[in-house]
């Protein structure tokens, strides 16, 4: 053991590097040392090596002892990093109790056989622009495991059909001793009889086949409320991973995707949106009826407006997800010049030019800054 190296620097990692990362740099090292693409003559003895450190790292109970324990772990007829074989069955052994037992006093983690409430589980629904703005409602399909109606979980036809398991004693797991090069000490395992419930049904529901639950399709109405984000979610209460040994169903969370729209973009509460109007229009100034999602509002464009001036329309934009107050709507001004006149356009736009050519032009004002 005192010639290996550490097997982070086997793979070129740190120590804190993620499952991800770790996975990353075993194919860089396997694929740089394989003999059929390394000639070298230790490349077959370096990807072994590669190949033992990911062994290791990759799994997460062998991975927590070599960070406590470094190689000593493995050793005593363990048969490298690959097997525990020495010590008979730690594949099966949470290590995390093994060590805490022999190095820390005997203490163990004990495994709960009661009540355990079920995973969150997460789906995603799709709702257009105008519907999040507005709110909707929508009715989804959700398949879940409900607890049993008639047993209430228990998987028992009466409640006199649940005993304690006689194996376990209603413990859920069973203790066994093993020697190791440090000891002997004692580790629990899930009892197999009972499979760690602690309980034995003698005759089972009718109704779930003594399961617990029954798989269901409903159908949810999913309230969706006015001025919801993209990537916000909604809780449906109970419609998630079922429970263990009569706990209680997790939740169902709903992502919502909210579609683009052709023309307004959404920023927060507030809206914004790209109105072309014409050079005449934006010279002498105008008014414009201006689409905005809680319907068109006449807007005042000044008089020698620019092209990229934003107007507001205050309080047109999308309610307050939680309370009553509006964002605003932010109108960008597009001046649009024409690329075909007509014959009428064209005299005017001449007489507007030799009218113009009287005083200085705006280009030429501009010229004249570089002559200061």
């Amino acid at each position: 053991m005192a010639n290996k190296r550490d097997y982070y620097e086997v793979l070129g990692i740190n120590k804190g590097a993620s499952a991800d990362e770790i996975k990353r740099a075993y194919r860089k090292k396997a694929k740089q040392y394989h003999p059929d693409v390394n000639k070298e003559p230790d490349a077959e003895e370096k990807f072994k090596e590669v190949q033992e450190a990911y062994d290791v790292l990759s799994d997460d109970n062998k991975k927590a002892a070599y960070d406590r324990y470094g190689h000593a772990a493995f050793e005593q007829g363990a048969g490298g990093a690959g097997g525990f074989g020495g010590f008979g069955g730690f594949e099966d052994v949470d290590l995390g109790d093994i060590f805490g037992s022999f190095f820390g006093g005997g203490s163990r983690r004990q495994r709960s056989n009661g009540p355990r409430r079920g995973d969150d589980h997460l789906m995603r629904v799709n709702i257009g622009f105008m519907e999040a703005v507005n709110g909707v409602k929508k009715d989804i399909k959700v398949t879940y495991d409900a607890p049993c109606s008639h047993c209430h979980g228990t998987g028992a036809k009466n409640p006199n059909d649940v005993t304690t398991c006689p194996h376990c004693h209603g413990t859920g797991t069973i203790s066994q001793q093993q020697s190791s090069p440090f000891g002997t000490f004692v580790t629990q395992t899930t009892c197999p009889d009972c499979n760690g419930t602690g309980k034995i049904v003698k005759e089972k529901c009718p109704h779930c086949h003594g399961k617990g639950y029954n798989n269901k399709t409903v159908t949810v109405s999913l309230d969706i409320p006015a001025g919801i984000n993209d990537g916000q979610q909604l809780r449906v209460s109970g419609k998630g991973g079922r429970g263990a040994n009569g706990g209680p169903n997790g939740d169902l969370f709903v992502e919502v995707h909210v579609q683009s729209h052709p023309h307004f973009v959404r920023n927060g509460r507030n809206i914004h949106i790209t109105v072309p109007i014409s050079s005449v229009d934006a010279t002498l100034g105008c008014e414009v009826d201006v689409p905005t999602v809680q319907g068109d509002v006449t807007l005042k464009i000044p008089a020698g407006t620019q092209s990229g001036t934003v107007l507001r329309l205050k309080g047109k934009g999308v309610k307050d997800l939680r309370g009553s107050s509006y964002g605003d709507q932010m109108v960008t001004i597009e001046v649009k010049i024409p690329t075909k006149l007509s014959s009428k356009e064209k005299e005017l736009y001449e007489q507007l030019a030799k009218h113009a050519k009287k005083k200085e032009s705006i280009f030429e004002t501009f010229k004249n800054q570089f002559k200061r």
